[in-house]
């Protein structure tokens, strides 16, 4: 069997890569980084440590890679026999990748199905990519190809922090991690046994994005204002502690409301996040974690959506909008999304950048609950 992964990062190569080694695949990475796809071709191999109470280190082995920038040609060939196409690229990239994963599909001949999984941290990337894809085929190329390319969208969790090594290809995860994927869009089975095929992914989807994601995005927000370096490091402080159990009380009262999850089994799931939060073992750097806040931002993300349902039900999210003034005030030196937030709220005020970034109403409860914090703590 044989992937083609695009994305030889740290998440690429410590989350999916590796699950897919696993399970019995030859992984094709592609990336545009020369010194990562020389390592994978010159040794085949490289190692993940998982990071818990007792380290383990497992090979993960049967890997190339290729360079994008340098061999379409050889990407090509390899999309045409690739029984899955996964990527790990950032949400923002798909669009750039998306012709190349086209034409790659356009060459391929006969009735042998593949799927295309876009594992990123936004909701049904899959979704978005394909109709990238789509939009770079002609329609007899779309139509021919249906009836065995799979578009399934995903669920992926796994911490993958920076750690520091006189190895390129080495890896630190946690021992955490999810890999949820939408059964019905698939095309024929998907075999990684590690990975969780469901009929509805949205209660998933909204599980992690409003738990995991909004619980980092508060801690790093927070974090940053204090000064803090690390994750775990700020999770030391009672205070951000405190914020991030109050911004998942209230995220969870949407979460019970619109997606029918259980109370009581979702508390127990926030507890286990704020403990993989807590790993002494894995140290995430906030700069990391916040970077991007424009995205992080929007509408339907972490920390506006469930915000924005519960002033709508004259509800206040009070540890919400704490951490969505919080994140207005994130500035990261080499981030563009980050620079470019503190213009607009230098320009605009705090009330009206949220209102632009996240499609509200300025006179939005909202929006006008984060103006007066804003001015309360100017």
């Amino acid at each position: 069997m044989k992937a083609v992964h695009f994305g030889a990062g740290n998440i690429g190569r410590g989350f999916i890569g590796a699950l897919l080694s696993e399970a019995g695949y030859s992984v094709t990475f592609v990336d545009i980084k020369a010194d990562v796809i020389d390592a994978l071709n010159e040794r085949g191999k490289y190692e993940v440590t998982v990071a818990g109470e007792k380290k383990k280190t497992k090979k993960v082995k049967n890997v190339r890679g290729l360079n994008s920038a340098e061999d379409e040609e050889g990407v090509l060939a390899a999309l045409k026999e690739a029984d899955i196409v996964t990527t790990a690229v950032g949400p923002t990239l798909l669009k750039g990748i998306a012709p190349t994963i086209a034409k790659g599909l356009a060459e391929r001949t006969g009735s042998k199905e593949v799927n295309v999984i876009a594992c990123e941290n936004a909701i049904r990337a899959t979704s978005g990519l394909k109709k990238e894809i789509l939009a770079a085929l002609s329609d007899e190329e779309a139509s021919r190809l249906e009836p065995f390319v799979g578009f399934a969208d995903a669920a992926v969790d796994r911490i993958v922090p920076n750690v520091a090594s006189s190895d390129i290809l080495a890896v630190t995860v946690e021992p955490f991690f999810e890999w949820v994927v939408e059964g019905p869009a698939l095309k024929g089975e998907l075999r990684v046994k590690e990975a969780l095929v469901v009929d509805d992914l949205d209660p998933y989807i909204a599980r992690k994005l409003f738990t995991v994601n909004t619980g980092h995005a508060v801690v790093a927000y927070a974090g940053h204002h204090a000064g803090y370096r690390t994750i775990r490091e700020a999770l030391h402080d009672d205070e951000i502690k405190h914020l991030m159990r109050g911004s998942l009380t209230e995220t969870k009262a949407m979460l019970v409301d619109e997606y029918g999850i259980d109370g009581d089994e979702h508390e127990s799931y926030i507890d286990k996040t704020i403990t993989r939060f807590q790993n002494p073992h894995v140290e995430d750097l906030i700069d990391r974690v916040g970077r991007g806040p424009i995205r992080k931002l929007g509408a339907n993300e972490r920390l506006v959506k469930p915000a924005r349902v519960l002033c709508e039900k004259d509800e206040y999210p009070q540890a919400l909008v704490q951490s969505i003034y919080n994140a207005l005030d994130f500035a990261v030196e080499g981030d563009e999304e980050s620079e470019k937030l503190q213009e607009m709220v230098r320009d605009r005020g705090y009330g009206p950048t949220l209102a632009s970034i996240a499609d509200l109403d300025e006179d939005h409860r909202l929006v006008v609950k984060v103006e007066e914090l804003a001015k309360r703590f100017a």
